[in-house]
């Protein structure tokens, strides 16, 4: 094993070889995996509206013998699941196996009422929003990057497992989920259609007929792996004040004395950031499965109507985004922001957690041949092992962190993060077949090793 994954002695439940590696290897095409990635990334699929792109994914799957289902909590926003072997006949048989993805991406709401208030119009008008793309041998496009290309992967390290003449002893399930990148529901924005996580992996684990032992979900990592992973809160804190009418308006000898709370927001501020500064320092958390480094900023200001103006407003709503290691608990975060506003007299601020998900690790005893068998596939496509993930892959939520959090022991692993190559594709492709190979054993091979 590599360093920093213990144990060290931990092994994978079915040894591949060099003959697996070179007969799965032979059954990936470089050819068709791009066009995959480019086909699945060229379908507009922003949170929310991810039906057309699932739907792709679910036929190819129908045409690949992967017995696709349709779950989802609205027929609009279904969780597609695919499954490959579970023919294992012997005793103990092989261990299950889920690949996950998500198919939406980061992306403005397309909603320019909204974006206006968001986003400069170049930003707006970048092309990898939504477009894909090969050019001097990388591969261009947000949705490839995330997620649907590390998706591809897994698809064709299936297809290339079954094209091979590989049966599994234990069974695989491909999965490719709606909402994991957000939004959440917040004020006005409530209901199914803002929903994110809780609609995703997290509903297809508890309603899509899944029974893995292990999880891996397929993001870019680098080609390293994690099996830790931050969540996050979002506070609101309420500033209060007074409005008066502009005419009757004294003005104040300071800004912390003037009586419209939008004033007060640069004292706030100032505090908020020096807060966030230890908070950061405090509470990064290390352990042999990554580093988690929680990280806060203000996402949203609201404040008055700006067509009703003439009083200023009595009220200022400010949105932090924190961080949570799979350590820290929502009410101690909420706790030390309280004594925040307290220690710099801030006056009257209510703070109350409009979103709260907690972080997650697996144990790294049970996880540990999973890792074996990453690092087993890594050596023998990449040749050399398996290396810990960039703390900013430990550091954000993934959907590992839905297994995690129901004891099944899970990791993110994947490809190169930014513009990958083709070749990191096909790499990545045989990673994951081996893999798979690894921890659901031939249906034919006896009882394991």
């Amino acid at each position: 094993m590599a360093d920093g994954f213990p144990p060290l002695d931990a092994r994978a439940p079915y040894q591949v070889t060099d003959a697996d590696r070179a007969a799965i290897a032979a059954a990936i095409s470089q050819d068709e995996i791009v066009e995959l990635a480019l086909t699945l990334g060229n379908i507009p699929a922003p949170s929310g509206k991810e039906l057309e792109v699932a739907n792709y994914v679910h036929d190819w799957m129908a045409r690949e013998g992967f017995s696709p289902r349709k779950v989802g909590a609205t027929p609009e926003r279904p969780n597609i699941i695919g499954t490959y072997g579970g023919k294992g006949s012997n005793t103990i048989g092989g261990k299950n196996l889920l690949f996950t993805a998500h198919l939406d991406t980061e992306a403005p709401t397309w909603n320019p009422d909204l974006d206006a208030y968001k986003y400069a119009p170049e930003t707006l008008a970048n092309p990898e929003w939504e477009k894909c793309w090969l050019e001097d041998g990388k591969l261009y496009g947000y949705p490839i990057a995330n997620d649907r290309g590390p998706m591809s992967c897994f698809m064709i390290a299936a297809k290339a497992l079954k094209t091979a003449g590989y049966d599994l002893a234990g069974k695989l399930y491909l999965t490719a989920c709606p909402g994991e990148i957000g939004p959440e529901p917040i004020e006005e924005h409530r209901g199914v259609a803002y929903m994110g996580k809780d609609i995703g992996a997290h509903y297809l684990f508890h309603h899509g007929g899944v029974a893995p032992d292990y999880a891996i979900a397929a993001e870019g990592c680098d080609f390293g792996l994690t099996w830790v992973g931050c969540g996050y809160a979002v506070f609101r804190l309420r500033v209060w004040g007074e409005g008066v009418f502009t005419p009757l308006l004294e003005h104040p000898a300071t800004a912390a004395q003037h009586p419209n709370p939008i004033y007060r927001i640069g004292k706030l501020t100032d505090a908020i950031h020096a807060w966030s500064g230890a908070y950061e320092t405090n509470n990064r958390y290390e352990s042999p499965g990554g580093v988690a480094q929680p990280r806060s900023q203000i996402d949203s200001i609201r404040g008055g109507v700006p067509f009703a103006f003439g009083a200023g407003t009595e009220v200022v709503n400010l949105y932090l985004e924190v961080g949570l290691t799979p350590k820290q608990r929502v009410a101690d975060v909420q706790r030390s922001l309280e004594a925040m506003v307290r220690d710099n007299g801030l006056g009257r601020i209510d703070i109350e957690p409009v979103v709260a998900r907690h972080g997650f690790e697996a144990d790294a005893r049970e996880v540990a041949p999973l890792v074996a068998a990453v690092d087993d596939a890594t050596r023998l496509s990449l040749g050399h092992p398996v290396a810990l993930a960039d703390p900013v892959y430990s550091s954000m939520w993934r959907d590992h962190n839905v297994f995690n959090m129901q004891r099944i022991p899970a990791i993110t692993t994947g490809f190169r993060r930014w513009r990958p190559t083709p070749q990191d594709l096909v790499d990545s492709a045989l990673v994951y077949a081996l893999t798979a190979l690894a921890i659901c054993g031939r249906a034919d091979a006896g009882d394991g090793v």
